[in-house]
């Protein structure tokens, strides 16, 4: 199975379809993203915005989920960002806070206003 995120003119994705490894010829990525595109393209009535995505994160960094964004410039998918203060991680694509996730058995939610954890 292949995956292919639906991008709107922004680049933000607005859903994931399944493809059928038969219907993109058996073929590995990237020769099976314009096999893909094609069909999709096909099947949708003629909407021609898609980019393959890995399950596994193999390629183009994370797994697109509806929102992510996807940077034509890094060609990466990543998700949109939780809150102001945090900032884009460009090694592995994930947003980090300015303070790590505390590292104990507790549970915590990121309070903007502090810019701190808070413990559950």
């Amino acid at each position: 199975m292949a995956h292919f995120a639906k991008l709107d003119d922004n680049n933000i994705v607005i859903d994931v379809n399944v493809v059928n490894n038969s219907d993109i010829q058996d073929l590995a990525y990237p020769a099976s993203e314009p096999v893909g595109i094609a069909f999709l393209t096909e099947w949708s009535g003629g909407y021609t915005k898609w980019k393959q995505t890995s399950y596994n994160k193999n390629f183009r960094g994370n797994f697109a989920g509806i929102g992510y964004v996807y940077d034509t410039t890094n060609d990466v998918f990543y998700a949109p960002q939780p809150f102001p203060s945090w900032t884009l991680n460009t090694t592995n694509w994930t947003w980090q806070s300015l303070i790590p996730y505390p590292n104990d058995e507790n549970r915590y939610s990121w309070d903007e206003t502090t810019q701190s954890w808070i413990k559950q």
